[in-house]
């Protein structure tokens, strides 16, 4: 069965960005580069929300055609909303269904990893519905105060197990855990 992950970066405090969705306190590191690349590697989709989609879309659209094009062979991309109309971007398919459905009958099919990407409506919405199976943190040295929290409430205590913590540049600390089940 495939492995739903949900992870970020965040702030001490739990927060994945400020309260102006700002992430220049962000660091990016070797070490960062190389997890990211080693993860990318066996993921073959990315859930997302609507607003998560909104921050993304502009990115995908600042891109060559040649980049574009090599994206959309990439990662299949999935964004959750009921009230957008439509999404346009090559590999980009947008979801009106029940997320939890959705997530439920992918992961019954062939595949690599499955990415749960950007806030917290979407991740919390399948932590809920039981189908996040680990999560990844990449805790940043400073406090924020306010902003876009990493967890929302998803009506129920998750035991995690540890997988793997460690001190990567910057003073960040990576850490990752499987939800026990």
């Amino acid at each position: 069965m495939r492995i739903v992950s949900y992870g970020a970066a965040c702030s001490l405090d739990g927060f994945i960005a400020g309260e102006d969705g700002s992430i220049d306190w962000l660091h990016f590191s070797k070490d960062v580069q190389q997890v990211m690349t080693t993860y990318w590697k066996g993921v073959d989709a990315v859930l997302m929300g609507r607003k998560t989609w909104a921050l993304a879309a502009p990115q995908a659209e600042k891109g060559s055609a040649k980049k574009r094009a090599k994206e959309a062979k990439g990662p299949a991309t999935f964004v959750f909303s009921r009230t957008l109309e439509g999404v346009v971007a090559p590999g980009v398919e947008l979801v009106s269904s029940d997320a939890g459905e959705f997530v439920r009958r992918m992961k019954q099919k062939p595949g690599g990893g499955i990415c749960v990407m950007g806030g917290g409506e979407l991740a919390c919405s399948l932590f809920a519905a039981d189908l996040i199976d680990e999560v990844g943190i990449n805790v940043h040295p400073v406090l924020l105060g306010a902003g876009i929290p990493l967890f929302r409430d998803a009506g129920r205590r998750i035991p995690l197990d540890l997988l793997e913590s460690r001190v990567i540049d910057g003073g960040c600390v990576l850490s990752t855990y499987r939800v026990r089940r």
